[in-house]
């Protein structure tokens, strides 16, 4: 086994506070030649970690096949010093790998005593959000603006390491060793993706609300609302969306929308139809307690398309039901809508914040 130590400079591109304390977090990567831990190999295991005040990179290399072991044993007793593991995607391979391997070779190692924290898992509840090609590192790269060449691949690799183990050619120990570095001295390059996950799940103060209109080509004028909201995290890239009834802005810690409201008339629908008539001359639904004083010929049992009321009036679209009574155009339509008060329906700083979380979610589900 070989081992590589040095220090390193990484750049400052997001407050890893957040994650943890500095000197418990441990970043790593491996390469291996294959998927699967039963019948493949690890051959190499890079990690950067922060230590009296500096950043260091440390490498086990296996420069036979036999070293895979003291590749294992030699990370397992460095991460003993850790508490949080970050890493790419580990969670669904480097993890899984790893742990293939000591089961393999008889190793009773484990990571149950750490955090893990996977980029990955992190950013991918929001991949359509973000308007993310696919959830590969590099998709997430150009999202961001990084632009990093790789002369090789993992899979590439694969035949370098293998013609190394004939030839212990230092060119291809060095072309292992960079490729791995590489892949560590870059992560700290999508680390600002997490931005997006710390905004979207953050709380959200409500900063202002103002009700406008805006006049069509054909003279009809139509409300909408505008709503700005903060969080306390920034986002590196701003973001726009336009669906009805929302166009929206993310951009440093503000969310702008502007939400285009319903003027005239919904209907409520009650849920436990099964204790009301329908009166189809009034086109509305009644109690029984009411409706038996009613003629039977102007009643009948209601049904839940047709047992609801109607309400005339100026409305905020809803993306789930945050706000009782909720109305609705139709009994099978997936918006609902409250009716709007611009002098009471801001006044609750929680359901301020649940609604945008709500817009995001309407978002997700409909892009």
């Amino acid at each position: 086994m070989i081992t590589i130590q040095k220090t390193i400079t990484l750049p400052d591109t997001y407050p890893l506070e957040r994650l943890g304390r500095l000197e418990d977090l441990l970043f790593f990567d491996i390469e291996t030649t294959g998927f699967s831990g039963d019948y493949t190999h690890l051959y190499l295991i890079g990690c950067t970690y922060f230590q009296k005040g500096t950043w260091h990179l440390i490498q086990w290399f296996a420069d036979t096949r036999q070293a895979e072991k003291e590749l294992l044993d030699a990370f397992f007793e460095f991460l003993k010093r850790f508490k949080i593991l970050i890493h790419f995607n580990g969670d669904r391979f480097d993890i899984p790998y790893l742990l293939k391997c000591c089961e393999r070779l008889g190793l009773d190692y484990h990571f149950d005593d750490l955090i893990s924290i996977d980029i990955f898992k992190k950013i991918k509840p929001y991949r359509k959000l973000l308007k993310l090609e696919n959830m590969k590192q590099k998709s997430i790269e150009q999202f961001l603006g990084v632009h990093r060449e790789d002369k090789y691949n993992g899979g590439q690799l694969i035949d370098v390491y293998r013609e190394y183990l004939h030839t212990h050619e230092k060119f291809l120990f060095d072309l292992l060793i960079l490729h791995n570095a590489d892949d560590l001295r870059g992560m700290p390059s999508i680390l600002p993706i997490l931005n997006y996950a710390d905004l979207f799940e953050s709380d959200f103060t409500l900063c202002s609300h103002k009700l406008y209109s805006y006049t069509d080509e054909a003279g009809y004028s139509h409300p909408f609302v505008n709503l700005l909201w903060e969080s306390p995290y920034s986002v590196p890239i701003p973001l726009e969306y336009t669906l009805n009834p929302l166009s929206l802005e993310l951009h440093d810690n503000c969310l702008a929308c502007n939400l285009t409201l319903y003027e005239g008339t919904l209907k409520y629908f009650y849920p436990d139809y099964q204790n009301y008539y329908y009166l189809p001359l009034e086109d509305t639904a009644i109690h029984k307690s009411i409706g038996e004083y009613v003629d039977r010929s102007a009643r009948k049992k209601a049904t839940a398309k047709n047992c609801y009321s109607k309400k005339e009036g100026l409305f905020l679209p809803q993306f789930g039901s945050l706000w009782e009574p909720s109305f609705k155009e139709e009994y099978k339509s997936s918006l609902t809508y409250t009716l709007y008060d611009d002098k009471t329906l801001w006044n609750d700083t929680v359901k301020n914040s649940h609604y945008a979380h709500e817009i995001f979610n309407y978002l997700t589900g409909q892009l």
